[in-house]
């Protein structure tokens, strides 16, 4: 089978055109060819297909097997993959997720897509949606301890859920032992994806990420959105000013509107193309 390698800011995932081709177990197909040593490798799969409500839909497989509800910095490479293959060949496209439909817009060079804008939809802090098991509307602002340290975290949903953890010194932080104590923390029914930050600078923050299914990861598209929510959630950056987000792997920038509606921006990158025997 044919595939793509392709990343947005190293969050690196593998791309199979699903309008050619049918996987029957995408699950296991992940696990298979997402280790970095024996295979491919990547933070998993994303299979790109055809949708009844949509110019195209996404269906994303962690590297653990787990399939995900959205991924930011894999839909913008979705975007990319359709363009750049003459699947979709317009300046704009929708996508379907497990999240509802976003909508693309792209910044075109060489006929290729060279960046992507994102309308990833608005930011929930009901716990219901996240979902986090306690007794408030909401789940900002509130301890947990977590490996005999106290941490102020910020609870949110971009379509998945997210708990963003303020911290200082966030680049000696050990995420292989605290990262999988949030990720599987027992008021998150449904795990959680966990970004620790810090702020730096007038609209700047910087972010490490704990993904579920996947470990730390150069970046991520919904965290960083989360980030930013959560930031002008406490006044910390105003409404409707680019907030960028610094990652391991590059920076995003984030539009939070006075609705909590989220706008995201950044590259798309493909790596190489490939044929694995499956």
């Amino acid at each position: 089978m044919k595939f793509t390698k392709m990343h947005g800011i190293g969050n690196d995932y593998i791309y199979f055109n699903c309008f050619e081709n049918n996987i029957e177990n995408p699950s296991e197909l992940s696990v298979k060819l997402s280790r970095r040593r024996f295979s491919i490798g990547g933070d998993g799969i994303i299979m790109v297909c055809p949708s009844d409500i949509a110019d195209a839909k996404m269906r994303i497989f962690n590297a653990d097997g787990s399939e995900a509800k959205m991924c930011g910095n894999g839909i913008r490479c979705v975007g990319k993959f359709l363009y750049d293959k003459g699947i979709v060949k317009k300046d704009s496209v929708s996508v379907e997720t497990l999240s509802g439909i976003k909508y693309l817009d792209f910044k075109i060079e060489n006929d290729k897509v060279a960046a992507v804008t994102v309308k990833m939809g608005k930011a929930s802090f009901s716990s219901s949606s996240i979902p986090v098991i306690c007794e408030t509307p909401d789940f900002l602002d509130r301890k947990m301890n977590v490996n005999g340290t106290d941490w102020i975290c910020n609870a949110v949903s971009m379509g998945n859920p997210h708990l963003v953890v303020f911290c200082e010194n966030i680049d000696t932080l050990n995420l292989e032992v605290i990262g999988p104590l949030f990720e599987k923390h027992e008021i998150f029914p449904e795990s959680v994806n966990t970004e620790f930050i810090e702020v730096i600078g007038e609209n700047r923050v910087k972010m490490r990420v704990w993904e579920r299914g996947s470990g730390e990861t150069f970046a991520c598209g919904t965290g960083a959105c989360a980030v930013a929510a959560v930031c002008v959630k406490k006044n910390i950056f105003p409404h409707g000013t680019p907030i960028t987000v610094e990652l391991v792997g590059g920076n995003l920038d984030i539009t939070i509107s006075e609705n909590f509606d989220v706008t995201m921006s950044g590259p798309a990158e493909t790596a190489y193309e490939g044929e694995i025997e499956i």
